[in-house]
């Protein structure tokens, strides 16, 4: 379908692709990585027609359509079901001439090709993709002008998706999205029909998405089958057998480097010399391996104060006397790693601004440890950095009293070394901006971090880099985040931010995952039958709460287990010591050994317990 023959791409002097060369087929879905800076962004620029190559070619397959995200956010009176609708010109213009046409051919034509296209179910498909991303009934039908930057990209991204290109064209399509969001258009883009090409550095959704991987390195492209993972895999075990092919090439070139030495001015070597020159001149170099990206990020060590560092007590906050969160009973330890769930608007900024003392409570209690320092991380706040001024300058405003040499100390824990600490903000890239807002969350020692979205501008690598610091952290961390793969390698509990309450969720994010696309689907009424759609709601409600409840009796029966069974290890232990039988008088023994037959009836009770509860949790989740 898509063709990219010999391309050669220079933005302002800098060489992007020379020589690039890669076919994307009708139908497959392809993620295209590469590190920040390389030209992923101009190489959709390019596919899109805004751009030239300054050599090769561009080739779509005739009359395919392409589809992106629009760079200017929709806004005005427009609504955001108007906005998906209006995307869709083919179905817009014939509409409006279904309207006004008299000629009774005409009109069949038209009807004929309203039906052909689904024109009279769009709404309903356009209002099922609006709400997976987050705008419900309601907010489908306010003015796009109330809705931040944010959520107008969200209708922006609505917009194509509901359009299906023949090649759609995605950048970094979940940064404006949060969690719940991103697992429905995770979805819904391996359920699209048409050829995908998306950039991104979310590792799930590459693993989840695209069958094939294009990888944009040193000006060139190479095709990988399979998701990212399969992807690292391949490129690892290339990189492994040019290393070892360049070891053996420099290894025969030192050797018949020292025979041509030892042997070039004898009479009787000679010949054999020159032979050797000869091949050692025709001797191909092997490329040394792409140098591996070199990303460390490292937070302080500060001392930690004594548990609890924050204590809530029926706690209530909002905005204006507008209540956002009630009755919150909740407290942090040193070492708790805890990601907040729950859909946007639920609350879970206003509960980190608020934990991190940025929001006063409307009503109850909360207790902080003594002088207790938090570091909290937001989006706003990469916006925020002053555009003149650079790195070493921002840390100095926080820092006055550290010399030059320990703010770039600072700041190379977090990759900002050498010239990328003197460069103004508005040169940096956005993962250098999001690293350097880090730096400064970290400035004051913090001993709880508070982490609001902090991957949106980090590359792969920089996100890995992030993942070790923080499980390095010696203080707790509360996470917001739509990498999954960050909270699963960081978070060892989940929080669920729902009903204006913040409450501890008992499964994992693989129950979460099938929780939202429950409801997600069952969201999605049949046209004209919306009761069905009701009774599909309920039914998955259902099926969750008994799998919630489920999941609970099976952690009581294994608690209950291991309880018993420590118990019983005590006694065996305890009947094993031959002292045992010196010192404890005959009855004392008789009534140890019937508590220990006692107790092995409960361990084998508590056992089948526990089978059983897992066996129907299974069943149910199945």
């Amino acid at each position: 379908m898509l063709h990219l023959n010999d391309i050669t791409l220079r933005i302002a002097g800098h060489v992007l692709l020379e020589g690039a060369s890669v076919h994307v087929p009708a139908g497959h879905k392809v993620g295209l990585v590469g590190r920040n800076g390389t030209g992923k962004t101009s190489l959709l620029r390019l596919i899109r027609g805004e751009i030239q190559p300054d050599q090769g070619a561009v080739r779509l397959t005739g009359g395919s359509s392409i589809g992106s995200v629009a760079q200017e956010a929709p806004g005005g009176e427009a609504t955001p079901l108007d906005a998906v609708l209006g995307a869709d010109e083919e179905r817009a213009r014939l509409l409006e001439e279904a309207e006004r046409t008299r000629d009774p051919y005409r009109i069949g034509e038209v009807q004929g090709r309203l039906a052909e296209i689904g024109a009279y179910a769009a709404p309903a498909r356009a209002a099922a993709i609006l709400k997976g991303l987050g705008f419900d009934d309601t907010a489908q039908a306010r003015p796009l002008r109330l809705f931040s930057g944010g959520w107008r990209m969200r209708a922006a991204l609505a917009a194509v998706l509901f359009k299906e290109p023949d090649l759609l064209l995605l950048d970094e399509p979940t940064n404006h999205l949060d969690l719940e969001a991103s697992l429905w258009l995770e979805e819904h883009l391996r359920r699209y029909p048409r050829t995908l090409i998306i950039v991104s550095h979310d590792r799930d959704l590459l693993n989840k998405v695209p069958d094939r991987i294009v990888h944009l390195e040193q000006r060139s492209l190479t095709l990988y089958a399979g998701n990212y993972d399969a992807f690292a895999r391949a490129r690892r075990e290339k990189l492994e057998l040019m290393q070892k092919e360049r070891v053996k090439v420099d290894a025969r070139r030192r050797h018949m480097q020292a025979f041509v030495d030892r042997f070039r001015y004898k009479a009787s070597k000679a010949r054999q010399a020159q032979s050797r020159l000869k091949a050692l001149q025709k001797l191909d170099d092997v490329a040394a391996p792409p140098p591996e990206p070199e990303v460390e990020l490292r937070f302080p060590d500060p001392e930690i104060p004594s548990p609890p560092l924050i204590t809530l007590d029926r706690v209530r906050a909002g905005y204006g006397g507008q209540v956002v969160l009630d009755r919150l009973d909740l407290r942090l330890d040193p070492d708790d790693r805890i990601a907040l769930l729950g859909a946007n608007g639920n609350g879970k900024s206003t509960f980190a601004k608020l934990i991190a003392g940025r929001l006063e409570p409307m009503a109850g209690e909360i207790v902080r440890a003594a002088k207790l320092r938090v570091g909290f991380f937001a989006q706003h706040q990469i916006e925020d950095l002053d555009p003149e001024a650079n790195a070493i300058e921002h840390l100095q405003r926080l820092l006055p009293l550290l010399r030059e040499e320990q703010v770039r100390a600072r700041l190379g824990a977090f990759g900002l070394i050498q010239d990328k600490a003197e460069r103004p903000a508005q040169a940096l890239s956005g993962g250098e901006k999001a690293r350097l807002t880090l730096a400064l969350v970290a400035a004051r020692d913090p001993q709880i971090l508070i982490l609001d979205e902090p991957t949106n501008h980090l590359d792969i690598d920089s996100r890995d880099a992030l993942v070790e610091a923080l499980n390095d952290f010696p203080g707790a961390v509360v996470l917001i985040s739509h990498d999954r793969h960050l909270v699963e390698l960081v978070a060892d509990r989940l929080w669920l931010v729902a009903d204006r309450r913040v409450r501890p969720y008992d499964g994992d994010l693989d129950d979460y995952r099938r929780e939202v696309l429950d409801a997600a689907r069952a969201a999605e009424r049949t046209p004209g039958k919306p009761e069905a759609g009701a009774g599909r709601r309920r039914e998955a409600s259902d099926r969750r709460q008994r799998v919630i409840e489920l999941r609970r009796e099976a952690r009581a029966a294994e608690r209950e287990l291991e309880r018993i069974a420590a118990d019983h290890r005590k006694l065996t232990a305890r009947l094993g010591d031959h002292a045992t039988y010196q010192r404890m008088p005959g009855e004392e023994l008789e009534a140890l050994i019937k508590r220990e037959a006692a107790l092995k009836s409960e361990l084998q009770a508590a056992e089948a317990r526990w089978l059983a509860a897992e066996e129907a949790l299974e069943q149910a989740a199945s």
